[in-house]
């Protein structure tokens, strides 16, 4: 079984994907560690992101891979666990400019398709479109911006000392909603066949809940 989940930042997609995962004892794979990888090593070997081809061939030649629990999940660049250092603004602003690459995107979702080959639930921003449009179950989750915004400024504030404000955090994150759906390749948007939940003033569990009874009864 395929479940797609999209969305835009801050809408709950990582939560939900990991407790669905565990619910049906399938793979986890949250494509956003994979591009978040992907801007790291272009940090780390100086590559100028606007040399688009010398960020796909760079995004052709390293190792991604993902080990562990849905609730745990490490992700590895090259053998090398860098879980915390893709939660950085750096590799957050990085990731929002190397996932708009067509190669780059490309040599993504090859690796997402082999990875899913015994079944998974992924979530990104075009699951249901571009990586499986002929995927069992998809979702495409959203909350209003203000909601979204609170979330993402608490889990940065809770999983480090951020210094970005709630406004700042709202306008970044607003400013990558406009790049995610107007960039040419895979834009962010609803799927055919998407089954779209606004998650405004939702607690996770009754999003949970009706994510399971769609796919139990859908």
């Amino acid at each position: 079984m395929i479940i797609a989940i999209d969305g835009p930042s801050g809408s709950g997609k990582s939560t939900l994907g990991r407790m669905l995962a565990r619910a049906l004892k399938l793979l986890y794979i949250d494509t956003g560690s994979m591009y978040r990888a992907v801007a790291l090593a272009v940090i780390n070997a100086h590559v100028d992101p606007s040399d688009k081809e010398a960020v796909t061939a760079l995004a052709d030649r390293i190792e991604i891979d993902l080990e562990g629990d849905p609730e745990s999940l490490s992700v590895l660049l090259n053998g090398r666990d860098i879980t915390d250092q893709i939660r950085t603004e750096s590799v957050t602003d990085m990731s929002s400019i190397v996932s708009t690459i067509p190669g780059v995107r490309r040599a993504m979702v090859e690796r997402q398709r082999a990875m899913s080959k015994r079944g998974a639930v992924l979530n990104g921003r075009d699951i249901g479109s571009v990586v499986f449009p002929d995927a069992d179950v998809k979702f495409f989750l959203t909350a209003a911006p203000e909601e979204r915004a609170e979330r993402r400024y608490k889990e940065e504030h809770m999983s480090a000392a951020s210094p970005t404000t709630y406004a700042e955090t709202l306008a970044e994150m607003n400013e990558r909603d406009r790049r995610d759906s107007t960039r040419v390749d895979s834009p962010l948007k609803v799927a055919d066949n998407a089954i779209v939940i606004d998650s405004t003033r939702k607690s996770i569990e009754q999003v949970f809940e009706e994510m399971l009874e769609r796919i139990n009864h859908g």
